[in-house]
């Protein structure tokens, strides 16, 4: 924007032989029409209060003037004010300016000190030119929060402060730094009588005010000696009112700014440095910045220090935890490509930053998007390096003095003027563009703000709904000027025929039907986005006219739902739709368009009950429109419209009401003579009775206090109890899906279902019927599921046990002898069951090794396991050996056990005799003919032979073979190719269980050289057993010994105890308090060690034989933790030969004997185990 030039002739005054006087300067004339008005805006939440209740205020009533900036996508964001009444006041003083402060403390010359009010009129002259010649000239100033005392600095040293209530003179600070050096910054903290200043040397002193018998007092302490590093930036974290009782305040925390880093200290409770942050490599030239900011971050409101020197932007997150620790977080980084000489913050998200070009640039913070550029080069900017030439890298440009803000206004201090900046309200900015006639970014930038992605919001609501409201009348308001606009460019001749041939567009693209395409075509997108929500009554006919002509029907569809359809003929559309399979679309326009909810139903029930009646099967449409038919039904029960959004709430009970009734009507409105009752609730039975019960059980969740609606889900259970009992259409799983789905809901703590215990057991005899054996597995299926879903309370569990056994459902009684803990009892249902027979060995398995059974309950399943041994194949292998038991074949013939008779066969040598017996055994009715059965027998065999045979050599023998030496190598394409795939798939589980073994060993082995290699660290500092101190000096002969577990001895002392152990090469030690706290005497830990098992792993006999006494004892303790077998013993136990798997069960062994695979702990650990505690 133009800024209005100050004429310097305008306020000069006439040449005269001697200066202005202080009375001539005081007596000045006041400007009534500048007011100055300071508006304590609140800090944090500025974007969300509405512009009508709250207008940002300028500290200026002067002419804004224009910027130039970027319109085109965020506007103008920064308004700039001149503060004509302080300007003629420097410029009439003739003097040039030195420092600007809050409240606009204008410093001139270098002793007097202006202090200006609300309307910039001049109320205050302080210092005089004596005092000016004894302390220097001002160099640093600060006001207190209450705006009752000011601080001034001095370049001599000396700091003063004033009551600014009647401009007298309080203190007088002379020796609270080195003398000599002068005062860069001065500044009150938040605490009262508490203040901070940073000299010239690069020291910080923190000044305490006292005052005691009425004799003011300052102490001084020093915070930082500038011999550390020369600090030249101070800046103390000020809360606003509204944040006064915020927990971090109570610290007084101050943030210091040398040339090499950034330091964070507390000066209450007590002095302590929360954080040190370098800057990295910077330009040496550049200056430090700081600047505090409260931010509103995850729900808490925390303040946030940005810092920066020279090109990149640091953001710190300060706070405090509950145990009163003060956290400092780092966030993203912001780095621009120009060097800063100032740093402000205008609001929570937005920083304003002047580069060394005298150039201003706004940047978002959160999104690091530059919003606008100002040039201030006509402001002459007021440097104050004078004071910094004693720290030798600080730049010329340091403006500290010159650039103050507070609430939002940052203050600009000029040779002849001062300057504020301010952020503009969001109807500031469109006006703005809408007096360059720039309309078309006028809109943009309103529909960013309607869309909530605008940057730098002032005077918005926060709540979208209201914001959308007030942004859409003044996007009206744009449209309207831009009409006006128009009309007022137009002819005087003609004016409505202009109108009519600009505004009315329609129907001038109807006349051309590619553009028209075009246009109806675009409209899609704005309508599927709800920016258009209502159209014309003949555009909307030719929107849908166009869509269905081109084949376009998803995008009559897409567009039906979000449309305002109340002016068109619904009739109509409901049959387009229909008879474009539109189903959505046709649900909307009945639900939007007359408040129809049932007839929807009515027409998709019309179409799949046929079929399902006539049992005939479903098409791929019916499916469809079933499936749509359960969502609605869902939907219009749980209160949300279809296919999107919500039921209005004055309708939602009648349209639950009116589904309800719909649902259990008796019959269907046209219904014929031979109809079934309730036609709808059995069609949705039919269709898929699982989905359609899930649907009734999420709408039951919502029955809590509703009595009518009780009273419907009674009325509905009752129904399907009435259709789904005692009729042969449903099968057993459907059967089973509804006393499943009346067990969930029985099961309810709050339930008030009825339901007559005889029909569960009516249901019980219908599952267990064993007159239908082909659904047997089904039917088995659903009384489990019925079962653990809380049934099992509605039946006798005697006589329930009774029918399954009958009905041959062992895994109905494998869950019942579960709940009684009869663990002996499935042993049998194991053995009787033909699907699960081979599961029995790891069942007992799992009894005997798995922790949570009790020793009683083991020792029942492994004599059950015994009785029944005789009937398995291994079970005689182990109970018979070769050489103890002969006449076992004709043992195992009696029985007809062929595949135990053709083990003992092959063990005896005659393998052509086994061969016999299992080709006997394979010859039943269901072959077709013994050739298959042999074919069948002989591919079982070679896939045997497979694991144990190389399958190169099985092939050559096969191909041997005269009867496949022509051509019938089809005949065992199928063999070959599953050995092939059996090979490759034992291959890979070979590398993959390798590599998994090898990494787990990898893992432990390095875990426990780090564990072994770790410093120890002793607890006190002294030895345990004479309690005297160890000898620090290095040139001291008495040796020390540490244990891992923080005991420290001197050797002597453990000498005289006798708990080392002298081996071939050195003493191997144990701590004697540990060893004397586990209750056994020093002196029996070497027979302990050495009675060890010798299998433990290599990895334990190396250590042994390699590692010191201490790491010793650390691998020890490390083997504690991590309880189980050594990789090296599985491996080794890998190894060995299969024969080895002969001592099974029949053989339980103890712990810690045998095979590792037999012990209660074993587990193959392949996930790494827990880290080792320090």
């Amino acid at each position: 924007m133009e800024i209005e030039a100050i004429d310097d002739k305008e306020f000069d005054i006439p040449q005269v032989d001697t200066p202005p006087t202080l009375e001539s300067i005081l007596n000045e004339p006041e400007d009534e029409d500048e007011p100055f008005i300071l508006e304590d805006t609140c800090i944090l939440n500025t974007e969300n209060i509405d512009a009508h209740s709250c207008e940002t205020s300028s500290l200026a009533s002067s002419d804004s003037g224009d910027l130039e900036t970027n319109a085109t996508v965020h506007g103008s964001v920064l308004r700039r004010n001149v503060l004509k009444g302080i300007s003629a006041q420097m410029v009439s003083a003739a003097v040039r300016p030195i420092i600007l402060h809050l409240l606009l403390v204008a410093v001139l010359s270098n002793w007097y000190i202006l202090i200006s009010d609300q309307n910039q009129a001049l109320r205050l002259c302080l210092g005089t030119t004596a005092t000016g010649a004894e302390y220097g000239a001002v160099s640093a100033l600060s006001i207190n929060h209450d705006c009752t005392r000011l601080l001034c600095g001095f370049a001599k040293g000396q700091i003063t402060m004033w009551d600014l209530a009647n401009g007298k003179l309080l203190r007088t600070m002379t020796d609270t730094h080195p003398p000599g050096t002068a005062i860069l910054h001065v500044k009150f903290t938040d605490h009262p009588a508490l203040a901070v200043c940073n000299d010239s040397g690069g020291s910080v002193f923190e000044l305490s005010f006292r005052r005691v018998m009425g004799m003011r007092t300052c102490e001084s302490r020093c915070l930082f000696s500038g011999s550390k590093g020369e600090v030249c930036c101070v800046e103390p974290l000020h809360a606003g009112p509204e944040l006064k009782d915020h927990p971090i305040t109570h610290y007084s925390l101050l943030a210091m700014a040398s040339l090499t880093k950034i330091l964070l200290i507390g000066l209450k409770p007590s002095l302590k440095v929360w954080m040190t942050f370098p800057y990295g490599k910077t330009d040496p030239a550049s200056v430090p910045l700081l600047a505090w900011q409260f931010v509103a971050a995850q729900k808490t409101i925390n303040p946030i220090l940005a810092f920066c020197r020279g090109n990149t932007i640091h953001f710190l997150l300060v706070k405090k935890d509950e145990s009163g620790t003060i956290h400092v977080i780092k966030q993203r980084q912001l780095q621009l490509n120009c060097d800063f000489i100032s740093l402000s913050w205008i609001n929570p998200r937005t920083l304003v930053l002047m580069v060394s070009t005298e150039k201003l640039r706004v940047v978002d913070r959160p999104s690091q998007e530059e919003l606008e550029t100002v040039d201030m080069a006509e402001l002459q900017l007021v440097y104050n390096s004078s004071h910094f030439k004693s720290l030798a890298l600080v730049g010329e440009k340091t403006c500290y003095q010159s650039v103050c803000s507070y609430a939002g206004q940052i203050m600009y201090l000029g040779t002849k003027s001062v300057h504020i900046m301010t952020l503009r309200n969001w109807r500031e900015r469109v006006d703005h563009l809408l007096k360059q006639e720039k309309f078309m970014e006028a809109l943009s930038l309103a529909w960013s703000f309607q869309e909530g992605t605008a940057k730098a919001v002032l005077g918005l609501f926060a709540e979208p709904a209201k914001r959308k409201g007030v942004v859409a009348e003044k996007m009206v308001e744009i449209l309207l000027q831009y009409v006006d606009r128009s009309l007022k460019k137009c002819p005087e001749q003609g004016k409505i025929q202009v109108m009519e041939q600009h505004f009315q567009i329609y129907p001038r693209l109807v006349e051309n039907s590619v553009a028209r395409g075009v246009f109806l075509e675009s409209l899609e997108p704005y309508i599927l986005s709800e920016r258009i929500g209502c159209l014309t009554a003949p555009v909307m006919r030719d929107l849908l006219s166009y869509f269905q002509e081109n084949g376009m029907m998803d995008s009559v569809e897409g567009c039906l739902v979000h449309m305002d359809i109340t002016n068109l003929d619904i009739q109509q559309v409901v049959q387009m739709c229909w008879d474009n399979q539109l189903y959505d679309a046709m649900v909307y326009v009945f639900n939007s368009g007359m408040n129809d909810y049932i007839s929807p139903m009515e027409k998709l029930f019309q179409a799949i009950g046929p079929p399902l009646r006539e049992g005939k099967p479903l098409t791929d449409e019916h499916v469809v429109m079933g499936n749509k038919l359960l969502v609605y039904i869902s939907c219009c029960l749980a209160g949300r419209a279809y296919p999107l959004g919500d039921i209005p709430e004055d309708l939602v009970p009648q349209v639950k009401n009116q589904v309800f009734e719909f649902l259990i009507r008796l019959h269907s409105v046209e219904a014929a003579q031979e109809e079934e009752v309730y036609p709808y609730i059995r069609t949705l039975l039919h269709f898929d009775t699982r989905e359609f019960l899930n649907v009734l059980a999420l709408t039951f969740e919502d029955f809590k206090n509703d009595k009518q609606a009780l009273e419907y889900q009674q009325r509905i259970v009752d129904i399907l109890l009435k259709v789904m009992v005692d009729n042969s259409d449903f099968t057993p799983s459907q059967v089973g899906c509804l006393f499943t789905f009346l067990a969930r809901q029985l099961a309810k703590p709050d339930n008030t279902l009825f339901v007559n215990r005889k029909l569960f057991d009516q249901v019980l005899e219908f599952l267990c019927s064993p007159d239908d054996d082909s659904r047997h597995t089904e039917r088995q299926q659903v009384l489990l599921e019925l079962l653990q879903v809380g049934g099992v309370v509605q039946f006798d569990e005697g006589h329930l046990l009774d029918l399954a056994e009958k009905a041959e459902f062992y895994q109905i009684c494998e869950f019942m002898y579960d709940r009684k803990h009869l663990y002996d009892k499935i042993v049998d249902c194991y053995l009787k069951d033909p699907l699960r027979k081979e599961e029995l060995f790891n069942y007992i398995h799992n009894i005997l090794s798995m922790p949570g059974y009790s020793s009683e309950e083991k020792q029942l399943v492994w004599v059950k396991a015994l009785q029944h041994i005789k009937v398995s194949q291994k079970r005689l292998h182990m109970l018979c050996p070769l050489e103890h038991t002969p006449g076992r074949e004709k043992i195992t013939e009696k029985h007809k056990l062929h595949e135990a008779t053709a083990y003992l066969l092959e063990k005896k040598g005659d393998v052509q005799g086994a061969f016999e017996v299992l080709l006997q055994g394979s010859v039943s009715p269901d072959c077709v003919s013994l050739s298959s059965a042999l074919k069948e027998l002989t591919m079982k065999v070679l896939n045997s032979m497979s694991s144990f045979i190389a399958p190169p050599a099985i092939i050559q023998r096969i191909l041997k073979d005269p009867v496949y030496g022509k051509g019938k190598l089809a005949e065992i394409q199928g063999l070959i190719l599953g050995m092939l795939e059996t090979f490759n798939y034992e291959q890979t589980l070979l590398e993959t269980t390798t590599n998994l073994l090898n990494s787990d060993l990898h893992w432990s082995l390095s875990h426990l050289r780090k564990a072994v290699s770790r410093g120890l660290h002793p607890r006190q500092d002294h030895c345990n057993i004479c309690l005297q101190q160890y000898k620090r000096r290095q040139e001291s002969e008495e040796e020390i010994i540490i244990f891992s577990c923080g005991h420290l001895y001197h050797c002597q002392c453990l000498q005289r105890k006798e708990v080392g152990v002298l081996s071939e090469r050195q003493y191997s030690w144990s701590c004697y308090k540990c060893t004397s706290n586990q209750g056994s005497r020093p002196v029996d830990r070497p027979s302990t060690e050495s009675s060890r098992s010798h299998s433990a792993s290599l990895a334990q006999m190396l250590t042994e034989a390699t590692l010191d006494a201490q790491q010793t004892q650390a691998w020890d303790h490390f083997r504690t933790l991590y309880r189980g077998p050594s990789r090296l013993a599985v491996l080794t136990e890998l190894t060995h030969s299969h024969g080895n798997e002969r001592a099974g069960l029949s053989n339980p062994v103890h712990p810690g004997t045998g095979s590792i695979y037999h012990s209660e702990n074993f587990q193959l650990k392949l996930s790494p185990p827990p880290l080792v505690e320090e």
